[in-house]
């Protein structure tokens, strides 16, 4: 028998265990890392409980295993792979294409029609002591980023993502719905950018978090902020968000998508029209991971405070199904050493 290893594996709705799998082995072009850390997302969750959309689309099955926040060290490399990757500190993009249709070959690989996303579609996930990945989606982390930063890069590349469509900069007012960790982190992004940010959520009970991170002022549904914005990011999972997040957004001005509603969202797209507004869509964190490694790098942005919470792998299960505290932040990480 060859070696094995631990990793979650979700075999059902709402039913995941640690299991002992083979080791993958690294074909040509590929590596092995070993997990140092791995974030729980919501998508993550809504794996768990079979609530993403993918199931229906016929992208994502059972079993599988989940992550696709990760950090961790490269201990193998297959045929054709720079052997210096080889002890090197990595993340890496979720985000798989062909790398032979038009989508990959002009740089939109993130859309690829026949993508693997890890640990989602395809392509086991990080929730393991090992994960297998393509060399080509590494993203070495320096010194200056360490493990918990380094498992927040993938959720850091969204936010990255939203606030450059949001045009965000100096003079610049932009309005986050959301308070969640795409939420906080483009708040930190968008005023490293030089933005007044404000952020809005269902309550007060993350104002401080926010604030830490850079929001000037923050709102709630029941108290919401007046006038207009220069951008609008959605990034909640509420299906009123985008059509109420329409009403903030300056004539001229922008609103970015990066929030998935379980259920279909409505917004008048004659609002759009009539205001002259650019609506932006964002799908996956892949060329926003080298300015996240950047700015986490120099600084600019400490994510850090999002991810208080570390677990080994024993306990992932119980932060998949939403029984684990997440403390002062917003997530919980996983280290699999455990």
């Amino acid at each position: 028998m060859g070696s094995l290893m631990r990793a979650l594996i979700i075999d059902g709705t709402k039913s995941a265990s640690v299991r002992h799998v083979p080791v993958p082995a690294p074909g040509p072009g590929q590596v092995l890392v070993d997990v140092h850390r791995a974030g729980i997302c919501g998508t993550d969750v809504e794996l768990f409980t079979r609530e993403l959309a993918y199931f229906d689309q016929g992208k994502s099955s059972f079993p599988l295993c989940p992550g696709h926040e990760w950090c961790g060290i490269v201990s193998a490399t297959g045929a054709g792979v720079d052997e210096r990757w080889a002890g090197v500190r990595v993340t890496g993009d979720t985000m798989l294409g062909c790398g032979r249709c038009r989508r990959c070959t002009s740089g939109r690989h993130h859309v690829c029609a026949d993508r693997s996303e890890i640990g989602i579609t395809g392509w086991p996930g990080a929730l393991a002591e090992k994960l297998l990945v393509p060399a080509g989606s590494l993203y070495r982390l320096p010194d200056e980023v360490d493990d918990r930063a380094g498992a927040l890069v993938e959720p850091g590349g969204n936010a990255w993502r939203a606030v450059a469509a949001a045009h965000a900069g100096p003079g610049k007012r932009l309005l986050i719905w959301g308070p969640g960790s795409i939420g906080l982190l483009a708040t930190a992004f968008a005023r490293a950018a030089g933005a007044e940010v404000h952020v809005a959520g269902l309550d007060s009970r993350r104002d401080d978090l926010a604030r830490s991170l850079g929001a000037a002022r923050c709102f709630t549904v029941a108290d919401p902020p007046q006038g207009y914005y220069d951008a609008v990011i959605d990034c909640t999972g509420g299906e009123a968000i985008p059509a109420l997040a329409l009403r903030f957004t300056e004539p001229g001005g922008r609103i970015v998508y990066i929030g998935l509603s379980r259920r279909p969202s409505l917004v008048d797209s004659r609002e759009i029209a009539l205001n002259d507004i650019t609506a932006v869509g964002i799908l996956g964190a892949s060329a926003g991971l080298a300015p996240a490694i950047e700015h986490y790098a120099d600084g600019r942005v400490a994510p850090g405070v999002l991810a208080q919470v570390l677990v080994g792998l024993d306990r992932a299960a119980e932060a998949l199904a939403g029984q684990l505290d997440t403390g002062a932040g917003t997530k919980i990480h996983i280290d699999p050493r455990r």
